[in-house]
């Protein structure tokens, strides 16, 4: 009998051979660049760039002044109503009707001032002209003429309405029983319709209780008001030279000592005028006396003013205050400086041992006595200097010597190099500096604006 032989199959497990992923792999690189990234722009030093552009800076004070004019007053002959010839501010000419006084109010046409009013054919033609000029001269860096042209205008305007005041108040005094008497100008001068107690104040009388507004009155005088004899009836200003006084400390006061003249602006109308300046001591008070000849008749009926004082107004270029380091520099006289063969750069010759070499200098700065500032840091302290006269002979000069220039970092060329500026004006963030010096900065150059955040030479990305 045969035996049954049992067939056995042998299956055996492979393990499947797995094919590389591109995507897995793009995704990690990518994954992998991001982190680094992201950690090394969290971790990196922050340098600000400042692109130096043209500026100005004005740095002013402002005071409230105290006018002093001459003033005089004058007083009505008699009691009655009032009413008035010309406008506040008109220019007068002696023997010109003021005012007059009746018993009752006069039935005068109301209206505004320029209401109803004509001008001339010269007097349109004058204006048309003065507006023309106007046009074709503006700049906004010269707003204040538009506060000349309006001035002008109401000149012209107000001088007419001026007459037809009069030739209306002539009309009704001549059909008015009423009419007391008219009274013409005594002097010469600018008409002022209010009085403060202040016209015959002078600088020897003047004191810090004048300049006190918490007590002050000023009384207007105007039409169909009825007044007393004796009573304030009208003020005619005498003098186009005016004084302004303004209160100062003892520290300010020394500062402003040796100004003779001093540009000011006053905000009423925002007039910027030259003024002449004294400094006046009075016991322990300081005032400065600020004296003009011009632009009285547009503040003769103020007694106070806003002023201030333009000190500085420089232009040039405009950098931050943060910018500006100090650094030091070896200086040499500015005849050891000599060029080499062809070479248009200059440098200096070096004692070497026993022999002499030439070394290129980077030149900083140059004072005006010829003195030339070098980069310490490329030479060693003690360094003999040569220079050869006519004659043969030779002099030597030993580096040692150094000296602090202030100045920026410029990083045109990406990396920070110094360069030196010249300070004209400053403010509590900005300083103005000299524009086209050699070895100094221009227009649109760009700096780093904490100077104390880089090395020299240190790599700047912007």
């Amino acid at each position: 009998m045969k035996r049954k032989v049992k067939k056995t199959i042998n299956i055996r497990h492979y393990k499947n051979k797995q094919e590389m992923n591109i995507g897995i792999v793009l995704f990690a690189f990518i994954f992998i660049y991001l982190v680094v990234t992201i950690f090394t722009y969290a971790t990196a030093k922050r340098i600000s760039v400042y692109e130096v552009r043209e500026g100005s800076i004005v740095k002013d004070n402002s005071y409230t002044g105290l006018v002093i004019r001459k003033e005089q007053v004058f007083y009505a002959d008699a009691s009655g109503y009032v009413n008035y010839f010309q406008d506040e501010n008109s220019k007068l000419r002696k023997g010109n009707n003021i005012y007059v006084l009746s018993h009752n109010k006069l039935n005068i046409p109301s209206g505004n001032d320029t209401e109803g009013t004509t001008l001339t054919n010269e007097e349109q033609n004058n204006l048309i002209y003065k507006i023309q000029d106007f046009n074709e001269s503006y700049t906004n860096g010269h707003f204040s003429s538009v506060y000349s042209l309006k001035t002008e205008i109401n000149s012209a305007l107000h001088g007419a309405a001026n007459q037809s005041k009069t030739s209306q108040l002539d009309a009704v005094i001549a059909g008015n029983s009423d009419v007391i008497a008219t009274y013409p100008s005594d002097s010469d001068g600018i008409l002022v319709l209010n009085v403060d107690g202040y016209e015959n104040l002078t600088e020897n009388t003047l004191n810090n209780k004048n300049f006190d507004r918490s007590n002050y009155e000023s009384t207007q005088l105007t039409d169909q008001t009825k007044i007393k004899a004796g009573d304030p009836v009208y003020k005619v200003v005498t003098d186009e030279n005016w004084d302004v006084y303004i209160q100062l400390d003892k520290k300010t006061a020394a500062s402003l000592a040796g100004i003779q003249y001093v540009k000011t602006r006053i905000n009423k109308n925002n007039d910027t005028i030259w003024a002449d300046l004294a400094i006046v001591r009075k016991g322990d008070d300081y005032y400065g006396h600020l004296t003009y000849d011009s632009a009285m008749i547009q503040y003769s009926n103020s007694r106070f003013l806003s002023v201030e004082l333009i000190l500085d107004d420089q232009s040039g270029l405009k950098i931050p205050r943060s910018a500006v380091i100090e650094k030091l520099f070896y200086t040499i006289p500015g005849e050891y400086l000599t060029t080499s063969g062809n070479s248009s750069s200059q440098g200096v010759m070096i004692q070497d041992g026993d022999s002499v070499k030439y070394q290129t200098v980077d030149i900083y700065y140059t004072e005006a006595d010829g003195t030339v500032y070098l980069n310490p840091e490329a030479f060693e302290s003690g360094t003999v200097l040569i220079k050869t006269g006519e004659s043969g002979t030779q002099e030597t000069y030993s580096l040692g010597d150094q000296r602090a220039l202030k100045g920026v970092f410029c990083i045109n060329k990406g990396y920070a190099v110094f360069k030196t500026i010249q300070i004209l004006c400053e403010n509590d963030d900005y300083y103005i500096i000299q524009e086209g010096t050699a070895y100094g900065l221009s227009n649109y150059d760009h700096i780093v604006q904490d100077g104390h955040s880089v090395t020299e030479n240190e790599v700047v990305f912007q």
